[in-house]
């Protein structure tokens, strides 16, 4: 006896992912507004703070988020606006310019992130043990990278690596 489609586990698996990811972002959104970022703005800050010097091409920036380029400029822009973020030159390619971190979006960062850290460990990380995180972790890279694999775009790049692109 064969089982219906809609009780393919492949659908649960991908219903339970959703569910989970929606609950969660709408608890890290409301977090993030307590403090004045939203959800993308928070992504391109945190992503500015892990990247080598504090800085990203707007392009590599914009991949690794998955805005369009006019997308990234407008969260970039706000963020400039409110000192969170600057933009620098590259000094080798006068097509490419870097988004940077600045001192004042690093503070805003270190005010953010306890509760953050604290939320994602109550409602998601805590909740696993360290063998189902660190496969979870492995199988999330598994299909990030099959699904966006510019994700991690200039992630390796150092200042001043300005190619076009």
């Amino acid at each position: 006896m064969t089982e219906h489609p809609f009780d393919d586990l492949r659908i649960t698996a991908m219903g339970l992912f959703t569910e989970a990811f929606t609950g969660l972002t709408a608890r890290v959104s409301e977090q993030l507004a307590s403090h004045g970022v939203s959800i993308v703005e928070f992504e391109v800050l945190i992503r500015l703070a892990r990247s080598p010097q504090g800085q990203l091409r707007m392009t590599d920036l914009a991949a690794q988020t998955q805005l369009t380029t006019s997308g990234i400029t407008r969260v970039v822009d706000r963020l400039e606006r409110t000192g969170l973020v600057c933009r620098e030159a590259c000094p080798t390619d006068r097509r490419s310019s870097f988004a940077v971190i600045t001192d004042t979006g690093r503070a805003r960062m270190e005010e953010v992130l306890p509760g953050h850290i604290e939320l994602i460990e109550h409602w998601f990380t805590g909740r696993l043990t360290p063998d189902q995180l660190a496969q979870m972790l492995d199988a999330l890279r598994v299909v990030r990278d099959a699904v966006r694999p510019e994700a991690t775009s200039g992630a390796a790049r150092t200042a001043g690596e300005c190619e076009a692109g």
